[in-house]
C-alpha cells in the first residue's frame, strides 16, 4: 500500500513501479476476456491509464489489485461490445433454476498427465476456457485463475455473490464436461482430432 499512497501523491516511479507489479497479470485476464492478443495489449494500456487518471478515487476499501481488475474488465467487456461480429455480451443473463441439465456421473479418464505434456494440457484447458460464454468465463478467470474471493468477483462484475457462485458452478461444470468428451474421445479414437 506504500506504492499506492506514493502514486497518489504523485511519484510517478511508484505509479511505474505499480505498473510492473501488475501489467502482467492485467494483461493475462485482459487476453482470457478479450481472447485476442491486441485487444488484451489495448486493454492493458487503457487499463494503467484510467487508473492513473482515477487514482485519487482510489479509496483503499479494498486491494489496489481488486480495483485494477475492476477496471480491467469494464475495459475488456467495452472491447468485446465493440466488436462488430460480437456485439452482445450478456452479463445479466438470467439464472434459470429448475431446468439446468447437470451431469451427476463422475468422469473416467486415463491419467492426462501421463498422455499429454504440461503445455499440451496447458493448451487444451486453455480451449476449453475460452469456449465458455462471456458470463460464464468471466467468473471462472478471475475466481479460478486470477485466485479472486467470491466478494471480490462480485464486486469486480457488480454481481451478488449468489450470482457468482451460480456462474462459477455452471462454468466448472461446462468445463467438466468439455474436458471429458476431449478426454474420453482421445481414449476411444486417438486419432479422431488430427
Amino acid at each position: 500500500m506504500q506504492l499506492v499512497a506514493r502514486a497518489r501523491e504523485g511519484d510517478d516511479e511508484a505509479y511505474s513501479a505499480l505498473v510492473d507489479r501488475y501489467a502482467r497479470n492485467v494483461y493475462r485476464l485482459a487476453l482470457n476476456i478479450t481472447q485476442l492478443q491486441e485487444d488484451a495489449e489495448d486493454v492493458l494500456q487503457e487499463t494503467f491509464m484510467k487508473a492513473y487518471e482515477h487514482l485519487g478515487e482510489f479509496e483503499g476499501h479494498s486491494k489496489f489489485y481488486t480495483w485494477l481488475v475492476r477496471i480491467a474488465m469494464n475495459e475488456s467487456l467495452m472491447k468485446l461490445r465493440k466488436r462488430k461480429w460480437d456485439r452482445t455480451v450478456w452479463l445479466d443473463e438470467p439464472i434459470e433454476t429448475g431446468e439446468d441439465r447437470v451431469a451427476r456421473e463422475i468422469a473416467v479418464w486415463d491419467d492426462p498427465e501421463q498422455r499429454y505434456s504440461k503445455e499440451e494440457l496447458r493448451e487444451i484447458l486453455n480451449k476449453a476456457v475460452q469456449s465458455l460464454t462471456p458470463p460464464y468465463r468471466s467468473v471462472f478467470v478471475l475466481r479460478d485463475v486470477e485466485d479472486l474471493s467470491i466478494e471480490e468477483t462480485a464486486r469486480v462484475l457488480d454481481l451478488s455473490v449468489p450470482a457468482v457462485k451460480s456462474r462459477l458452478l455452471r462454468a466448472r461444470l461446462q468445463l467438466r464436461d468439455k474436458l471429458t468428451a476431449f478426454f474420453k474421445k482421445k481414449v476411444e479414437d486417438p486419432f479422431a482430432y488430427l
